[in-house]
């Protein structure tokens, strides 16, 4: 079910039951009136009766019926029956024998003084009444047609009103149920305009303060984020078709040169070397961008488990000195940090390894003399790593660059590479929920810092 006849059934629904709630106090309390005014006149009929048929002597009551056939106060079918001790009527004016008095109600009135009751279509009142000489029961009973009457017209115009008032909240709420979720729909056509040829474009904000204004800030964020997504995937394609490209390129034409005429042993050799190193190039490329891939994914808890920081970093090392037996790599642990002290947390082993490798291999790469100084420290429950050179610094232009795919410093083109490595540390890094920083300057060096958080 649409949300706009949700609203509008919730609404009415409501309303109806606060009138339906509202018209049947007003009822009960009118009906409630009418018996409790119409039983106190039976009551002030009764005593007025008795008085006169028990405490008047000059009255009989052949004299009081006559008097009371004549009386226009009467009540509507008005009977009145009056009990001595013995339960014999000593008075009566239900001549037809309708109302129903037995010994047992009689003697409950004298129980209680005061007994109400209906015998359709009567409303009888039994009351107890102490004469000069005796004790009585006086029955009054008639029928409240004026009573009944109004109570019936009084439900007639609360019934019309529900339906006349239902009517208008139907037509009201249609109206508010649109006006309010016009916005919503003007959100809805916004979103559904921008594609992907327009994910610059944003939606109207309002005025910036009411729940509306709220979600299409939120959906503007998630655009930027979205646009900001598609603008780091373009990029990563075409940067990655590039870097694929020119070794692909490379060795086409090598063989196709090679292929032209006959060659001598020695430079199909030369071919075949210059070749296999293109090869090894591109090899190095897509492993980089297939773990760029892999540190881009989402991990659940599930993918990480209990690591050693520490140990970690000495495999990294170990790995970069395999490659590069000339590099120095020197790793200090501060004072603070003891053989008590475990640097255990929790994550995946295999992309932290690459990640430190990569942040050491820069490091030494760019390094005038190939040395990295490492040192390894705690702060709380974090461990900090920061990764030091004496190379060529990055300007402070670039630093905000740097850990963009396949982005290069100007200072660094003379060396080789891709590009990747630090895009692909900050990757992994980030989805450890650790942080990392560069503070450089040119032509002395730079410094990466690196915090990860511990697990006891």
């Amino acid at each position: 079910m649409e949300i706009r006849k949700k609203l509008l059934y919730q609404f009415i629904g409501i309303v109806a039951m606060i009138l339906l709630s509202s018209s049947l106090s007003v009822y009960i309390s009118f009906s409630e009136g009418r018996k409790k005014e119409f039983y106190d006149r039976l009551g002030s009929k009764a005593k007025m009766v008795a008085q006169m048929l028990i405490d008047i002597d000059e009255i009989d009551a052949e004299l009081l019926k006559r008097i009371e056939i004549n009386n226009p106060v009467s009540l509507p079918k008005e009977k009145i029956i009056i009990y001595d001790y013995q339960n014999n009527a000593v008075y009566s004016t239900d001549e037809d024998k309708l109302l129903i008095i037995s010994p047992e109600l009689i003697n409950e009135v004298r129980l209680k003084e005061v007994v109400r009751f209906k015998q359709i279509p009567y409303e009888v009142l039994g009351q107890f009444y102490a004469g000069k000489y005796d004790r009585y029961v006086v029955f009054a009973a008639a029928t409240d047609i004026y009573g009944l009457g109004k109570l019936k017209r009084l439900r007639v115009i609360l019934l019309i009103v529900f339906i006349i008032s239902l009517g208008i909240v139907y037509i009201s709420g249609r109206l508010f149920v649109s006006r309010a979720l016009t916005p919503i729909s003007n959100i809805m056509a916004q979103v559904e305009a921008i594609g992907v040829s327009n994910l610059n474009a944003r939606i109207s904000e309002g005025n910036g303060k009411d729940e509306i204004s709220m979600l299409a800030q939120t959906f503007n964020k998630m655009l930027e984020r979205i646009e900001s997504a598609f603008k780091i995937q373009k990029n990563f394609i075409a940067n990655a078709s590039h870097e694929l490209r020119t070794p692909l390129t490379v060795i086409t034409g090598h063989l196709e040169v090679i292929l032209m005429k006959a060659r001598k042993n020695e430079e199909y050799r030369e071919t075949i070397i210059t070749v296999l190193g293109n090869i090894k190039n591109l090899n190095h490329i897509s492993n980089r961008l297939l773990q760029m891939a892999q540190a881009s994914s989402e991990f659940s808890e599930a993918d990480f488990s209990q690591i050693r920081i520490d140990e970690i970093l000495w495999q990294a090392k170990r790995d970069v000195l395999k490659v590069n037996d000339n590099y120095q790599i020197n790793i200090n642990f501060s004072e603070s940090i003891d053989d008590e002290l475990k640097l255990t947390g929790k994550g995946n082993e295999q992309l932290l390894r690459t990640a430190l490798s990569n942040i050491i291999d820069n490091s030494c790469k760019y390094s005038g003399n190939h040395t990295a100084e490492i040192s390894v420290t705690n702060e709380g429950n974090n461990v900090i790593m920061n990764f030091s050179d004496t190379g060529i610094g990055i300007s402070e232009e670039e630093l905000k660059m740097i850990f963009q795919a396949f982005y290069r410093a100007k200072s660094a083109t003379n060396t080789k590479g891709h590009g990747i490595g630090l895009s692909l540390v900050e990757k992994i890094i980030t989805s450890h929920n650790g942080k990392i920083s560069v503070m450089s300057e040119l032509s002395k060096g730079s410094t990466f810092t690196i915090i990860l958080p511990l697990h006891s």
